[in-house]
């Protein structure tokens, strides 16, 4: 029998009842917005379109507005590419005019085209009188291990419904939306999100991962997948591959910051990543973005008054952004659940009563 499955509003509380990493007593510094997520930035909603066909269909898309999706304000943003073997469209002219001018669109790597033009006559529907140019941002992970990539199977109407889905409040993890095939550290991925305040200001981070090997994977500073190893391999699984995935950040403030000083925030997720163990293969995507929901209309003809943070001033900003990203990463993991998938693959999850062992063991558990 053949189905889909696409995450509606109704279900977001319950797909948000799962634990999450602090849940299991995993430590991590600094100080949390009150959700925990990117949506502790004011206007930032969240949506996903989960697509879960038959046997070998495990994918989805997964969106991040910026400003709400009834806004077509622009915001100040930055991008940086960690290993470039990925995607992300809409990023050169993100560097020649410093705005994000729609939301960030995440899905798997084949899928990227259909998600773009599904994006672009979605804002159409919205917008007729729209008749400029829309280069949206959509960036991708490769899911071909438990997913029929190559059967192209995102639709325009999942891209809409994880359009129309998008709403504040607490973001669904683990295997949701894009997310939905992604294997991260050898253990089933997904989407995981985390928050950080900064003084005055929100720092809030959202992760598509599907990067690293299991020997790297290091959380709270134990080295958890050296101490897992293989013992939770399926039988008949033909063994964790090399570090060959790709992961997509998405660091969101609201400090008024510009959009070099944007650049330099995306950068800094790279930190985040490697708390985690990851150095970035060669056959990774670590494609990062940044945008802040300040100086709203920045974007609009004439002069300008804008707000912008002393370079002085950043430091809170780069520590909640790394922090964020480290613990983000790990809550997409700890949301994720034992999936089989393309060809009768099959991930487990990270097993949550090993990493409270692995902890205990090194007295990190809190």
């Amino acid at each position: 029998m053949r189905f889909a499955l696409l995450i509606l509003p109704a279900m977001i509380m319950m797909a948000q009842e799962k634990p999450r990493a602090r849940d299991l007593g995993v430590p991590f510094d600094g100080t949390t917005g009150p959700l925990n997520a990117i949506t502790d930035v004011a206007g930032i909603e969240v949506g996903h379109a989960t697509v879960i066909q038959g046997t070998d269909v495990r994918t989805g898309v997964t969106v991040v507005f910026p400003r709400g999706k009834d806004s077509t304000d622009s915001s100040f943003a930055g991008w940086y590419s960690q290993n470039g073997n990925g995607e992300m469209t809409g990023t050169t002219w993100i560097e020649e005019s410093g705005f994000l001018d729609s939301p960030v669109l995440i899905t798997n790597t084949h899928s990227v085209g259909v998600v773009r033009d599904s994006y672009i006559q979605w804002h159409v529907k919205r917008h007729p009188e729209f008749r400029a140019w829309d280069m949206p941002v959509v960036a991708e992970t490769f899911d071909g291990f438990l997913n029929d990539v190559n059967g192209f199977h995102v639709k325009t109407e999942h891209v809409f419904s994880a359009l129309d889905a998008a709403r504040a409040g607490k973001v669904p993890e683990g295997a949701v939306g894009g997310g939905t095939g992604m294997v991260c550290y050898g253990f089933k991925g997904g989407i995981g999100t985390s928050s950080r305040k900064a003084g005055d200001y929100t720092v809030g981070v959202l992760v598509q991962c599907n990067c690293g090997r299991r020997d790297q994977l290091t959380i709270a500073g134990v080295p958890v997948g050296r101490e897992i190893g293989n013992r939770q391999i399926a039988q008949g699984q033909p063994g964790i591959r090399e570090d060959v995935g790709s992961i997509i950040i998405v660091v969101a403030t609201d400090a008024p910051l510009l959009s070099q000083q944007l650049k330099r925030l995306a950068r800094r997720a790279t930190m985040g990543l490697a708390r985690t163990g990851s150095t970035s293969g060669n056959g990774s995507g670590d494609i990062f973005i940044a945008f802040s929901t300040a100086n709203p209309g920045a974007a609009k003809a004439g002069v300008r008054d804008l707000k912008m943070l002393s370079n002085n001033d950043l430091n809170p900003i780069f520590d909640a952004t790394v922090e964020a990203t480290e613990e983000a990463i790990v809550n997409a993991m700890v949301g994720a659940e034992t999936m089989t998938g393309f060809q009768g693959h099959r991930v487990v999850a990270l097993p949550h009563d090993a990493l409270r062992d692995a902890l205990q063991k090194y007295n990190r558990l809190k």
